[in-house]
């Protein structure tokens, strides 16, 4: 692939690197310096592409790197409040005593044949961004990132307990709202 080629191929990749780092982010200006990076990152490291896999395989795990490293960054210069306890009764009301559903959640059928639906994404995405901010950095670090559990709790600066309630509140909540807007919408 000659210069020119893989330029035009990394910038018509630009908006989807774009939003897939404003996802992880949350924050326009930092989402466009990581792109940045990465593209600038492409270019240098062309050499590095065998074409084994897709130049958008590619771009999208160095921009996981980037996002990374940002991440480690920030967690290095503060950390992220402590998760309190309000909002429990919101996910206390959908179990009844003895810890079962109070109305189960709805038949989503086959996952894979769901992820394979263009419209998905943009519903999962929108739900990841109505999920609290911190909520949805240890969300992301975990199920997107690859994180480890205790890695994301050295990283902020959070107890083990904590994260898990976290991440317990997180998949509670995209339950619901893809329950809400994907598979009950029909």
């Amino acid at each position: 692939m000659s210069d020119t080629d893989l330029q035009n191929s990394l910038q018509k990749l630009r908006p989807t690197l774009l939003r897939f780092a404003m996802l992880q982010l949350r924050d326009e200006a930092a989402a466009e310096d990581v792109v940045q990076e990465t593209l600038l990152a492409a270019l240098e490291g062309k050499s590095k592409f065998s074409g084994r896999s897709q130049l958008k395989t590619w771009a999208i795990s160095i921009l996981r790197n980037k996002i990374v490293d940002l991440m480690r960054r920030g967690s290095r210069e503060g950390s992220l409040p402590l998760v309190d306890d309000q909002g429990d009764e919101d996910f206390d009301a959908l179990f009844d005593g003895s810890g079962h559903w109070q109305e189960a959640p709805g038949d989503w059928g086959d996952p894979s044949a769901v992820l394979e639906q263009r419209g998905f994404y943009d519903v999962l995405e929108l739900c990841m961004q109505a999920l609290p901010e911190n909520v949805a950095r240890v969300f992301t670090m975990r199920e997107v990132l690859g994180f480890e559990t205790e890695e994301i709790c050295k990283e902020l600066k959070m107890s083990s307990s904590n994260c898990w309630v976290v991440l317990y509140r997180a998949r509670m909540r995209l339950r619901e709202c893809l329950q809400l807007r994907w598979f009950s919408a029909g």
